[in-house]
């Protein structure tokens, strides 16, 4: 699926804007075993949906359910790498490069590893490739729902 260089523009239209996973040389080899490969993993926005595909794992949060975005990391290989649950809030992480991601706070918690009635996840980090796009497109739609066809600060217009 193409990636667009300007994020928000059709996502309140319904077309999909698709981030890949930013994938370190040493977590590319270590996710293969688990089925986590840049061809198997994306966070997809479009419809007020984010859906995150990670190998065999995967959620979706309703757009409206979004009560923060917010840049995090760098993190530590042994905290960021894998599919991830924090013990301090159960947080998940979709992680696959130490540089850094996305962290997604949540009015209501979430399924991701488990069905949600087993394990509820209040936040889902996930480390994109282009962090700062995803966060403007997550915070400029949660705001407003057509703000996607704002061109993003800086844009040039025609």
């Amino acid at each position: 699926m193409p990636m667009s260089g300007r994020p928000g523009l059709g996502s309140a239209i319904g077309r999909p804007r698709v981030f890949a996973f930013r994938f370190d040389r040493a977590a590319r080899f270590l996710l293969l075993a688990v089925g986590v490969t840049p061809a198997t993993s994306r966070v997809e926005v479009a419809g007020g949906r984010v859906r995150i595909r990670y190998g065999p794992w995967g959620t979706q949060v309703d757009q409206r359910n979004i009560r923060a975005v917010t840049a995090s990391g760098p993190f530590q290989a042994w905290k960021a790498i894998g599919p991830r649950v924090s013990a301090a809030d159960r947080g998940l992480t979709f992680g696959t490069s130490t540089r850094g991601g996305v962290c997604i706070r949540l009015r209501q918690p979430v399924g991701g590893l488990l069905p949600r009635r087993l394990l509820a996840h209040p936040a889902v980090t996930v480390t994109v490739d282009r962090p700062a796009e995803l966060i403007w497109l997550l915070r400029l739609s949660r705001l407003n729902p057509l703000a996607g066809r704002m061109p993003r600060p800086g844009a040039r217009t025609a």
